[in-house]
């Protein structure tokens, strides 16, 4: 009988707020002769803030025409801005701004989704030695990352070289399929110096400090064992892909909406999503060492560690995750 008023009790708070805030929207409408929609294009900078605050509108709006705009095609937006302003009464010679605003956002909306259907496409589909494309992207990724070091052979003990499980990365791509060879082929293409210098790094030998505590808990053995470190330690090829199914998450979970929609001036992009991979590789990379762990057994944790920091930054409504790939020139005037 409890939890059936408690549901009952919270059914009609979530409908009385629901007409509370229709009724509030409708007083400020009269008051400032603007729509929710205007009012947020004239008072919101553009990028994210602005965005999700259309997109929000859009989704909570009473009128199924407004609800699905966010999910129309790409080519079908200049109507739906069309549809979207008559419905409102708003007119298009007297606010001309607001329709190329409106636009931008939607833009960035509708490219949000279609760039989770086009990800998700490559995540499903799995790694195939006899495709010659598949087979062209691998060797492209060892002649980046090793490119004073031929391949012997195909089916070589060399790919654990470059962080890969055995002697046939094919195996290693089963949880997140093309999609980790793309982002890993995309890193050491464009960010060379960066994906050689990581890779580098997760090989090299590492002296670490050992204190006093750690000593009393030792032997001796065990002391000059924990003193060195094999590496700094992980696999480059396994860590790409599993920061891979990070980014794949962030995306699809909608985390990444701030981001895209800050650097993106129209439709963010596949291209979009594996810069971000990038700077997440480097960004990982450096938070490892930060953290120190012993060995690769506390790499979970990391990750998770890694995981809450990125969306705590992703929280702010500003924040461009990798400022470099930023359009904000392009966003000034939208």
């Amino acid at each position: 009988m409890k939890h059936f008023l408690r549901m009952f009790v919270q059914v009609c708070l979530y409908f009385y707020c629901k007409c509370l805030w229709r009724c509030l929207k409708f007083v400020v409408r009269k008051l400032t002769g603007r729509c929710e929609l205007q009012r947020i294009c004239y008072n919101t900078k553009p990028g994210a803030a602005r965005t999700m605050k259309i997109e929000a509108s859009l989704k909570g709006s009473k009128s199924k025409r407004l609800q699905t705009s966010v999910s129309v095609h790409p080519d079908a937006i200049e109507k739906t801005i069309d549809d979207i302003m008559e419905l409102k009464r708003i007119n298009p010679d007297i606010n001309p701004q607001l329709g190329v605003s409106l636009q931008a956002c939607l833009l960035q909306i509708v490219g949000y989704r279609n760039l989770i259907v086009e990800v998700e496409k490559l995540r499903r589909e799995p790694y195939d030695s006899e495709n010659p494309q598949h087979e062209e992207m691998l060797l492209k990724l060892w002649k980046c990352l090793k490119p004073n070091s031929p391949l012997k052979a195909r089916i070589s003990k060399q790919w654990c070289e470059i962080g890969f499980q055995g002697d046939d990365p094919k195996t290693d791509f089963r949880g997140m399929g093309l999609l980790g060879l793309y982002n890993l082929v995309y890193f050491a293409e464009w960010d060379t110096e960066i994906a050689q210098q990581v890779l580098s790094d997760s090989l090299q030998p590492k002296y670490r400090e050992v204190t006093k505590k750690e000593i009393s808990q030792f032997s001796k053995a065990e002391w000059e064992k924990k003193k060195f470190d094999k590496a700094i330690g992980y696999s480059f090829a396994i860590v790409g892909i599993n920061i891979t199914d990070l980014a794949y998450n962030l995306l699809v979970s909608g985390a990444l909406k701030t981001h895209f929609y800050n650097v993106a001036p129209e439709a963010p992009t596949l291209t979009h999503f594996q810069q971000t991979f990038c700077y997440l590789m480097h960004e990982f990379h450096k938070f490892w060492i930060e953290e120190d762990p012993l060995d690769i057994m506390e790499f979970n944790r990391v990750r998770e560690k890694f995981h809450k920091r990125i969306l705590k930054q992703l929280q702010n409504p500003e924040m461009a995750l990798c400022p470099h790939f930023a359009a904000s020139e392009s966003l000034i005037n939208m």
